[in-house]
């Protein structure tokens, strides 16, 4: 007879029951666990029955590796899944943020403070169910995405993975949920995970909660609120993802009132699992557990115990995953983690395992490898650039706009570090964590792109670094001068000036100094404008960071389609009104308010 839970037909919670009652506890702990594939053996996965692994920014099968070679790769941990007892398979993680953005040749979509530009909530899903086509080509199942942070701070290193600082923007963009995992039907249970089918993925609404609230935007810092405000401020947009479906939630390395998230039961399960009624699992960040004591990682008895008790569903090791099935059993032996906690888990666990299909489809569906950054998602992201951008000036006088250029003009200038760097343009998680200047994957730079967008009779003389003779020239018609911010991630981001770099001021002195300038610039978040600076140029557009279809830039300031982009986060005059004691989000006299953008046209 076929078991309960490997019958398509059964109910999913029927299944559920029929598996957990043939698990050891050795399995139960074992689906608790998620690695990394550096250390992911097939006998390690089938002996410990290891319930998810997952690849760490930049670790795929070798150097540009294709998405057929990461499904080449992913297929082998799930053959040695798929030979375990219970043949349970494996969920694969990986950190696809911005498209499947660790593999080469992937779509890499605008970073979510871009998209929050853009107030577009269908786009969003778009992007999403883009993003899962090509996730799942590659064979992978899971991201840990989106990030639903509600950024404060600026100087916070992952700004860039919020769509802004406004709760309610936040929560509008969250419709990328139902792009990764699918629609829910009408009537589907609230809370309860959903994936549609094979072109969709498990998605992680990240990361629970107030991560983007920390004092002073310090990354894994202190979030100093009320449990009203967090509720308010931070929790609202998790409702929304619940309400899709979403199928993980990734708590935070942040603390609430001085304590680490990871270790507060009364958030991880008496709030989100029981008030809001979340019915997937919970995991943890990578050695989220290790952070809950001092020195780190020390007791990690005490950690494990601390992180479970409080909600903690999967437990992201990452790499001493024997140390902790050892601690963990243990544990659970002693009458310390009760079995009904870990039968909660592993309940979680595998209902999500079900609602995905991994149990009907284990294996990649080659079928989507011609999807991998197709012209109709590169279309998407081209879209989702063009809807982004926001036009901050447009002229020294009201009166006459600098913008939109002529595209016919006899000779532009083309000039700065990141216009012909598409490793600069996409920033951090691509192709590795902190991301890296250069070609480091297919796509097309603002050069690539103002050569595209010009005619044949206009010459274009690109210089990083314009030499005196180049800008002394009488017979350049503009300049376009991209300048930002170098690639960065997490805490390494981490800003508390928020200058624009040095190189990038220099170059905007030098050409806006004779020749009529455009700034394009490339950032993450808001930068300080010097009043020179504002001063000198005639046009600024505030590009975030693009990814890889920079046309997505010419087809509005050559005219083709009007800005529509509007400022996800005030733009701060001086840093130092961060820190203002009455309103730290909203300066009382911004350089640019929450929304402005302008545009060709007036209403």
């Amino acid at each position: 007879m076929v078991c309960v839970y490997m019958n398509p037909n059964s109910p999913i919670e029927a299944r559920v029951k029929d598996l957990l009652s043939r698990m050891s506890l050795k399995e139960k702990i074992g689906q608790m666990t998620q690695i990394e594939r550096s250390i992911a053996t097939p006998s390690a996965i089938k002996d410990f029955g290891i319930g998810s692994v997952f690849s760490g920014p930049g670790n795929g099968p070798f150097e540009s590796a294709l998405s057929s070679d990461w499904a080449d790769m992913v297929d082998g941990f799930q053959k040695s899944a798929l030979e375990s007892r219970l043949r349970i398979p494996l969920i694969y993680g990986i950190d696809a943020v911005h498209g499947n953005n660790s593999i080469y040749g992937a779509t890499i979509f605008h970073h979510n403070v871009g998209l929050g530009a853009t107030r577009d909530a269908d786009l969003a899903q778009r992007i999403g169910a883009a993003t899962a086509l090509e996730v799942k080509a590659s064979g992978i199942h899971y991201t840990f995405a989106p990030c639903v942070a509600v950024c404060r701070d600026p100087r916070w290193g992952r700004c860039y993975e919020s769509f802004g600082e406004g709760t309610d923007i936040v929560r509008k963009m969250s419709s990328i949920v139902s792009g990764l995992q699918g629609q829910c039907p009408e009537g589907h249970q609230h809370g309860y995970p959903f994936v549609a089918g094979r072109s969709n993925v498990i998605a992680c609404a990240k990361h629970f909660v107030g991560d983007g609230g920390t004092e002073k935007g310090i990354s894994e810092g202190n979030t100093v609120l009320s449990y009203d405000d967090l509720e308010r401020i931070h929790m609202a947009p998790y409702l929304d993802c619940i309400s899709q479906g979403v199928s993980t939630i990734m708590a935070t390395y942040s603390c609430w009132n001085g304590r680490r998230v990871h270790s507060i039961h009364f958030l991880l399960t008496e709030i989100l699992k029981e008030k809001l009624g979340f019915k997937g699992f919970v995991i943890s960040d990578w050695e989220g557990l290790d952070q809950l004591c001092e020195p780190y990682g020390s007791d990690y008895s005490y950690c494990i115990l601390t992180g479970i008790s409080a909600g903690i569903d999967m437990v992201m090791v990452p790499l001493r995953y024997e140390l902790f099935v050892e601690e963990l059993t243990s544990l659970v032996e002693s009458g310390e983690v009760s079995m009904t906690r870990i039968d909660d888990a592993v309940e979680r666990i595998l209902r999500v395992k079900f609602a995905a299909g991994l149990f009907e489809f284990p294996l990649t569906d080659r079928s989507l490898l011609d999807l991998v950054g197709c012209k109709k998602h590169r279309d998407i992201a081209r879209e989702a650039v063009r809807k982004s951008l926001v036009l901050l000036k447009n002229g020294k006088d009201q009166s006459k706009p600098f913008l939109p250029l002529n595209r016919k003009a006899k000779r532009i200038l083309v000039a700065g570090i990141h216009a012909d760097d598409l490793g600069c343009q996409c920033g951090g998680w691509t192709i590795t964590k902190y991301g890296s200047s250069g070609r480091i994957t297919i796509g097309t730079t603002l050069l690539d792109a103002i050569k595209e967008a010009t005619g044949d009779e206009t010459e274009i003389i690109y210089e990083q670094n314009p030499s005196k003779e180049t800008v002394e020239r009488d017979d350049i018609s503009f300049a376009i001068v991209a300048i930002g911010e170098a690639p960065y991630a997490e805490s390494r981001g981490d800003n508390s000036e928020l200058v624009i770099p040095s190189n990038g001021l220099d170059t905007i002195s030098t050409v806006a100094h004779k020749i009529p300038t455009l700034v394009i610039l490339i950032s993450g978040r808001p930068l300080v404008l010097e009043p020179w600076l504002l001063e000198k140029i005639d046009a600024l557009v505030a590009a975030w960071l693009p990814g890889t279809e920079a046309q997505g830039i010419t087809d509005v300031i050559f005219g083709d389609y009007d800005f529509k982009g509007q400022l996800p986060m005030t733009w701060l005059r001086r840093v130092e009104d961060l820190d203002q004691p009455t309103n730290r989000v909203k300066p009382h006299d911004p350089l640019f308010p929450l929304g402005f953008g302008l545009t060709y046209t007036k209403d």
